[in-house]
């Protein structure tokens, strides 16, 4: 049994994969493994999360291309008995690195997301390029883990990864911290008592996401009853999502306050959280929203809702980039809001007990205290 890890990011950029492996990297370091928490670089707005007892390699390497060699002759000094990466960026390097290192170490990958929808119309040469190196590369980890039954169909049937080397987890999320940041004050004029709903939405301000379908559709609600969208997050598209609010006229009740270190005291207060990604590998917003008795909308996208809402069972799905449809659920959620702790409990089957085994298991060490 294995008993050092090292955990590989390109950053720690705050997205829903770095807060995935800073949570893992923190439960097995507090059953009592030794683990790294390897970056290409360290920085990113979750660079004051790690947690304590992880100790943190900065590389320093802000490709691909100088990330494999630098991560190369650290695997062959440092010899950890097990690497997790995750993204394809860093995926790709750990394979290549491994093998050029020659270290005798378990290399386990974590798929993000399916590679299909990120890849349909890809215009850029290293995006042209990827799914060949997929097809090269993957195979020759000793495990990978897909965070949804979507993404696995999909590393199966697209990059041609045989089904039995897949494990499906789906993102574990820390229910408990959940609710103790949900109870924390929120100093936002919106969110005040007596004040219109709040339309929340959180993530990167990218083509994925598909924030103007959002606008379209929060403007359409905005035009029959008063109500405010909050959109948590950064990203290339603000400034064109700002255009779009002021188009469509909602500008003045629509808000793009940037990243949130805690978003969960927004999901306790607004009316309804909605995604409306184009695809996602599993959407692991909606459980924390869930977690905290927020009712949720979502887009039926590849490859994680349905999963999570079982179908509709915890939150309406809509058509991909359809503004009607998601308009009429969002309306729907709130004007008949479902049992808060209902949701809460959904949420808590999605707890890292759950998932720490699975992730101990696949990644060959012993799991005293993970659940």
């Amino acid at each position: 049994m294995a008993g050092r890890i090292a955990f590989l990011l390109g950053n720690l950029a705050g997205g829903g994969a770095e807060r995935t492996m800073l949570l893992l990297a923190g439960r097995f370091a507090k059953a009592g493994h030794a683990v790294d928490l390897v970056l290409g670089r360290a920085d990113g707005s979750l660079a004051g999360a790690v947690p304590d007892d992880v100790r943190v390699v900065d590389l320093g390497a802000a490709r691909t291309l100088t990330l494999v060699p630098r991560l190369a002759r650290w695997l062959w000094r440092e010899r950890p008995d097990v690497l997790l990466s995750t993204t394809d960026a860093a995926n790709l390097a750990a394979v290549a690195a491994r093998t050029l290192s020659g270290a005798p170490l378990r290399l386990v990958l974590r798929q993000s997301e399916a590679v299909t929808p990120s890849l349909e119309g890809a215009e850029r040469l290293r995006d042209r390029w990827r799914l060949p190196l997929l097809r090269w590369l993957y195979p020759q980890a000793d495990a990978i883990v897909a965070i949804s039954h979507g993404v696995a169909d999909d590393l199966v049937t697209r990059v041609g990864v045989r089904r039995d080397r897949i494990t499906v987890i789906h993102n574990p999320v820390d229910i408990a911290g959940a609710g103790a940041l949900a109870a924390e004050p929120l100093d936002h004029p919106w969110f005040a008592p007596g004040e219109p709903p709040v339309v929340l939405a959180a993530g990167r301000l990218v083509a994925q996401k598909d924030f103007f379908t959002m606008l379209d559709a929060f403007a359409r609600v905005r035009a029959r009853r008063p109500v405010r969208l909050v959109v948590l997050g950064d990203g290339p598209l603000r400034a064109a999502l700002r255009t779009r609010a002021e188009t469509l006229g909602v500008a003045a009740d629509a808000a793009f306050p940037g990243f949130a270190a805690n978003p969960f005291r927004f999901m306790a207060r607004a009316g309804v959280f909605a995604l409306s990604s184009r695809w996602e590998g599993f959407g692991v917003v909606l459980v924390e929203a869930l977690a905290c008795g927020c009712p949720v909308v979502s887009t039926d996208c590849p490859s994680g809702p349905a999963e999570i809402l079982e179908h509709g069972r915890w939150g309406a799905l809509v058509p991909v980039g359809d503004p009607a449809r998601l308009a009429e659920a969002l309306a729907a959620a709130l004007d008949d809001p479902e049992d808060a702790d209902a949701r809460r409990r959904r949420a808590a089957d999605f707890a890292p007990e759950r998932a720490l085994p699975a992730y101990a298991q696949v990644l060959g060490v012993e799991n005293p205290g993970l659940g």
